[in-house]
């Protein structure tokens, strides 16, 4: 977060987006600015370190981008890609530098956004079905889901960046 401004959500109306969908998108640019402060700060040795047994920092940002990804092809009405699927079951795999996989986390909230600007009131209501079991949501919960998912899991790798850092607070 910039010290000079206040979070995303309080600064107001973002042009171009219903205010129907404006709190995922105030979420979606507030992980954005939290990302690259992390990525920006994060040294390539901790990346993939899983203290204690916890997930890592890289899997939490992978896991945020490709959850994104997911979700928002579901509210679109469409089946995951054997590429989508793929990305899933690698999202643990260490190897990745920290920068490609902030910007592919960064690309995939620029996807998220531009979707969400196409995303009207009326299509919010309108029934989805999520995984293998055509599990019942709407666009607008997946929506909902697609937003907090992705702020609790960068919130995980920014919590994990800290215990590495040794930092207390």
């Amino acid at each position: 977060m910039s010290p000079s401004l206040p979070e995303v959500w309080l600064r107001g109306p973002i042009d171009g987006f219903d205010p129907s969908v404006m709190p995922a998108v105030h979420a979606l640019l507030q992980v954005r600015e939290d990302l690259r402060h992390l990525v920006a700060t994060v040294p390539a040795a901790h990346v993939w370190a899983r203290p204690g047994g916890a997930a890592s920092i890289g899997f939490h940002l992978r896991h945020t981008g490709g959850a994104l990804d997911r979700l928002l092809t579901y509210a679109r009405g469409e089946s995951l890609t054997a590429e989508q699927l793929q990305r899933l079951h690698s999202e643990e795999e260490p190897g990745e530098p920290l920068d490609s996989i902030g910007r592919s986390v960064d690309a995939s909230i620029e996807a998220a956004c531009a979707q969400l600007r196409t995303t009207t009131p009326e299509l919010l209501l309108q029934p989805r079905t999520v995984g293998r079991g055509s599990l019942p949501s709407t666009v607008a919960g997946l929506i909902f889901h697609a937003a907090e998912h992705s702020t609790r899991h960068l919130g995980q790798a920014i919590t994990t960046a800290r215990i590495l850092a040794g930092t207390p607070s």
